[in-house]
């Protein structure tokens, strides 16, 4: 399969399919999960990042558990909204995730998430140790609910 924008991406999912959302990090994946409907991204799970080989077979487990249809992977801009070598890697990184499950992949900004995500936890009260232990499952499921917006857009 390949990279597809949000509209040619729409047009390779089976009407309910669920879509996985992922946001890979230098240590973790944050993984989020649609509704069939495509309507609403929950937070689903966050794994160590290893090998391709080992993350595609969890993310495949998954992909089948859940009766996933596409790949919502976020791409991390630079502060000019320009491919830089992390957002290369995370293009590098969703080829391969792409060709080991099968499924097409659509890459959405995921600029600030993560810092977003962490500031609404501060606000919240939520103790540094919880914070650590659910932030990449969230920004997976901000990633993965703009995507939805768009889609729906």
């Amino acid at each position: 399969m390949a990279l597809y924008n949000l509209a040619d991406f729409k047009t390779h999912l089976a009407p309910g399919a669920r879509l996985l959302g992922l946001d890979p990090g230098s240590k973790r994946i944050g993984v989020a999960l649609s509704d069939v409907n495509r309507q609403i991204a929950s937070p689903y799970a966050t794994l160590a990042r290893a090998k391709m080989k080992q993350n595609a077979a969890e993310i495949a487990a998954i992909v089948a558990r859940e009766g996933v249809g596409g790949l919502v992977v976020g791409l991390p801009l630079d502060a000019e909204q320009k491919l830089g070598p992390r957002a290369q890697a995370a293009r590098d990184w969703a080829h391969g995730m792409s060709a080991a499950t099968g499924l097409p992949v659509a890459m959405v900004d995921e600029s600030y998430t993560t810092a977003e995500t962490h500031e609404r936890l501060i606000e919240a009260g939520m103790s540094r140790a919880r914070r650590d232990e659910i932030i990449d499952k969230l920004a997976a499921q901000a990633i993965l609910q703009k995507a939805l917006d768009a889609l729906r857009g």
